[in-house]
């Protein structure tokens, strides 16, 4: 089946790792779904993240440690975790040779029918810009 809407690729084939902090890599947005490769350096932006997107992450190669709302967590290639949206969490560490490589999946917050039909252009109290 040659599908031309499908996509393929390999999650392994990178270049080399970023001299610091993180490549992020969209490899599918799907309604409220989003898949992304993040390859990360040896040096992580120690920035704390609070996402209004719940998220699923598995390290797929290296070694990581977390910190997710007050704990702290190691993980080896295979771990995942899911971190539900607006908890705080941060990258502390990740190992050099190999890099680390992960596989996020991101769900988006659902939009409710009553604000997408206020954002169609013609709704009388659609928010002017």
């Amino acid at each position: 089946m040659n599908d031309p809407n499908t996509q393929s690729g390999n999650l392994f084939a990178h270049g080399p790792s970023p001299s610091a902090g993180e490549d992020f890599e969209e490899l599918l947005r799907l309604g409220q779904l989003r898949i992304e490769r993040i390859l990360s350096s040896d040096r992580p932006d120690s920035g704390l993240y609070d996402q209004e997107q719940d998220e699923w992450v598995c390290l797929l190669q290296g070694e990581a440690t977390l910190w997710i709302a007050g704990n702290t967590l190691q993980l080896a290639a295979g771990d995942y975790r899911f971190i539900p949206a607006h908890t705080p969490h941060r990258v502390l560490r990740t190992s050099h040779a190999p890099p680390c490589l992960w596989l996020a999946v991101h769900l988006d917050p659902a939009v409710s029918a009553e604000q997408e039909v206020q954002s169609h252009p013609d709704h009388p109290n659609r928010p002017q810009k």
